[in-house]
């Protein structure tokens, strides 16, 4: 009978285990998501192309004569 004891304590013990290592998981993930809405250095999150005015051209590119 004590195998049955220790079987037990053993499948408890991997159990727990295995909701401890969901609930790290899901806290990374809500700490991801939470980085991703509030970026730290206050950048849109479309990147550097979201502040490029329409219409304007690049002095890279304008006409030569």
């Amino acid at each position: 009978m004590a195998t049955t004891y220790r079987k037990r304590q053993k499948e408890m013990k991997r159990l727990e285990k295995q909701r401890e290592k969901a609930e790290r998981r899901a806290q990374k993930r809500l700490a991801n998501r939470t980085q991703r809405e509030l970026p730290a250095d206050g950048a849109s999150p479309a990147g550097d192309e979201a502040g490029i005015a329409i219409g304007t051209v690049p002095s890279d590119s304008a006409p030569q004569d």
